[in-house]
């Protein structure tokens, strides 16, 4: 027998933390990416399973850039240094079955951690961030300091760690980032989850979604009155939108910044992903840089990871950050602040390693021929998706110059629109729902990388393989005809 004194004192124990009196910058938070659309996906597939007679045979999944959920490859290289790395016992008699390049990786990597099990420096083991510096100095023609780099878990930590540096109140005003639109869902959930202010700017999509430097001016001017910004955002190249920013469109961001005292946030992490054939990726440090000592004092932090480029070893969970003219004091209470999180995984620091790092010896053709087809492929893809998603009335795509996805503007008629909002969702969410209802496609409303009011778009990705990829576009291409029939 349960008392009702001891009942009562349950029932008030249980209601110290509830869905009323919780954080609300949590209950804030959205995540399109893994949102509504996506949690219906998967009782979909459980129904398949079940025998569910539908519409379609599969779910066909084209809303997140996770490349080995898609089928993609790992590459020899970065798996056979972890195995190694996790079982150093067989380094002993690996030579039959893993590349040499593998062992003195792997023996490198051992002869600082010495287990993989073991915590590393909070800032990521010395070696790979040696790598990393190796890594940035070639590729941008200037020198990097390791010391300058801290690795975590995924670039998403990353971002949120220099965020945090960022949450300082200057009155009753709250710290606010300016982040491109469309933007990555990472930045609106982080800004709501710190409390702090999304200030949006517009790129622009009827020119190939580059940014107009005035645009920047009215985002910051009008922000101003209700925040104090700190830092600007940029995605390069873009994701959702696909584009890569020129130098000279670059070098008017950091100009910008400079002039308003902002802390600089570049997100390159699908720098290996560039598909035009005139186009290559230029680095915002290498930009920085080329500007000149006037802008030595302007802090940039520059983002890369394992989970996007060739690899996609999105599980492993590897990222870095580079802090360019960052005060030495700051950069103090930056490993204070991750060293309170440990460290980040060993395997994605190791990735991080073989990444930056490539093979040279024994293993670095079949390296080369991996990542080069993997490469081409996704190239290879993003051009048919441009070309298929252009065909289809209703549909405009802009030319995907890098990254992994598409961002299609789509018609929607009006009686789709009224009937949304009668239901409380924006149009392109009843497009995806119904899109997925009908077909299996399960790709993220654009209302949730925030758009220019009154336009509406979709985002997939150009993963799946292109078989695949063929049966979704044809499927997308009837379904959207008829969508528009039954509420046109």
């Amino acid at each position: 027998v349960v008392s009702t004194q001891s009942t009562g004192a349950q029932a008030a124990r249980r209601a110290m933390l509830s869905l009323s009196n919780m954080n609300p910058c949590v209950k804030e938070m959205q995540y399109a990416v893994r949102g509504p659309i996506v949690i219906r996906a998967a009782q979909l597939e459980q129904q398949l399973k079940k025998g569910t007679e539908l519409p379609f045979e599969q779910v066909i999944r084209a809303n997140i850039g996770d490349a080995h959920a898609m089928g993609q490859k790992p590459i020899s290289f970065v798996r056979e240094v972890i195995s190694l790395s996790a079982a150093p016992h067989l380094i002993k008699t690996a030579s039959t079955l893993f590349s040499n390049d593998a062992i003195a990786r792997a023996e490198e990597i051992l002869g600082v951690v010495n287990s993989i099990g073991a915590y590393t420096e909070s800032p990521g083991i010395s070696a790979v961030r040696g790598h990393v510096a190796e890594y940035i100095s070639k590729r941008d023609g200037y020198p990097s300091n390791p010391d300058d780099i801290f690795i975590g878990t995924g670039a998403s930590s990353c971002i949120k760690n220099i965020m945090k540096l960022c949450l300082t109140m200057d009155g009753s005003n709250k710290p606010g980032f300016m982040i491109p639109i469309p933007q990555y869902p990472l930045y609106s959930a982080c800004t709501a989850e710190f409390n702090a202010e999304l200030i949006s700017y517009y790129m622009d999509e009827n020119n190939n979604w580059t940014l107009d430097p005035a645009e920047l001016e009215r985002a910051y001017n009008e922000a101003k009155s209700r925040c104090t910004p700190k830092a600007i955002c940029v995605i390069n190249p873009g994701n959702p939108t696909g584009q890569n920013i020129p130098p000279e469109n670059i070098a008017d961001i950091l100009k910008f910044a400079h002039k308003h005292n902002l802390l600089v946030m570049a997100d390159e992490v699908y720098q290996s992903n560039i598909w035009g054939d005139e186009d290559k990726f230029v680095s915002f440090k290498k930009v920085l840089r080329e500007l000149g000592p006037e802008y030595d004092d302007l802090p940039l932090a520059s983002f890369h990871s394992v989970s996007k480029g060739y690899m996609g070893e999105c599980g492993l969970r590897g990222g870095y950050c580079e802090m360019t003219n960052f005060d030495p004091e700051v950069r103090t209470m930056l490993l204070k602040l991750i060293s309170a999180q440990l460290c980040s995984s060993t395997s994605g620091q190791i990735a991080i390693s073989c990444m930056v790092k490539p093979p040279t010896g024994d293993a670095a053709e079949l390296y080369k021929t991996e990542t080069e087809a993997v490469l081409e492929s996704l190239k290879d893809r993003s051009i048919m998706v441009h070309e298929k998603l252009n065909e289809i009335p209703g549909i405009v795509c802009n030319p995907l110059q890098g990254a992994m996805y598409a961002f299609p503007r789509i018609e929607i008629p009006k009686k789709a629109i009224e009937l949304a909002e009668s239901r409380g969702q924006t149009p392109d969410f009843l497009y995806c729902l119904e899109l997925l209802e009908h077909t299996g496609i399960c790709v993220v409303p654009g209302s949730g990388f925030w758009q220019i009011p009154g336009t509406f778009h979709f985002r997939m990705t150009i993963l799946p393989p292109k078989e695949q990829l063929v049966v979704f576009l044809d499927k997308l291409a009837k379904f959207h005809v008829e969508f528009r029939e039954r509420y046109g």
